[in-house]
């Protein structure tokens, strides 16, 4: 997968916020593998909370911002089902809120780097179909991965409870 990266200059410099996201992408596809075709793209924006308020309003009807927003593209049986062979095909977008993202990580007791992370990754989950919303046992199995793709990560399960 090609992630197209933009990191807004509020987000910490000092660290390398690209290669977090490809790493992330790289674990995400480890744990489904339809994420690992060559022929998707995604855009991942690291901005802050202003902007992902103003998008989360317009898209999703909620004044307020959140840690990560998914925009998908592609329905889930068109992604089991692309070819590994074509043009380049647009997943989705994601957006992460710095001042929420960072608020949580500081709650935790993790690096913004780990709590990132572990956003790109739900994040990209959600991209590919799966939601934690529609049931506790869909919610269990999105969970599920995450905590797999963390680990190949080297991050620590970030609910704590398995």
């Amino acid at each position: 997968m090609d992630l197209d990266v933009e990191i807004d200059d509020r987000w910490p410099a000092g660290h390398d916020w690209q290669s977090l996201a490809d790493k992330a992408a790289i674990a995400a596809a480890s744990v489904l593998p339809e994420l690992g075709n060559q022929r998707l793209c995604a855009s991942l924006l690291f901005t802050t909370d202003a902007e992902v308020r103003a998008l989360n309003s317009e898209w999703r009807g909620k004044d307020k911002p959140t840690n990560v927003l998914s925009f998908p593209m592609l329905e889930p049986d068109d992604l089991q089902e692309l070819a590994n062979e074509g043009p380049p095909e647009m997943l989705g977008d994601i957006a992460l809120a710095q001042e929420t993202c960072a608020r949580e990580a500081a709650e935790k007791g993790v690096s913004l780097g780990d709590h990132a992370a572990h956003l790109i990754v739900h994040g990209l989950l959600h991209l590919a179909g799966l939601d934690h919303e529609i049931s506790d046992e869909d919610a269990e199995a999105m969970e599920t991965l995450e905590i797999k793709a963390l680990a190949l990560m080297g991050i620590a399960d970030p609910y704590g409870d398995r």
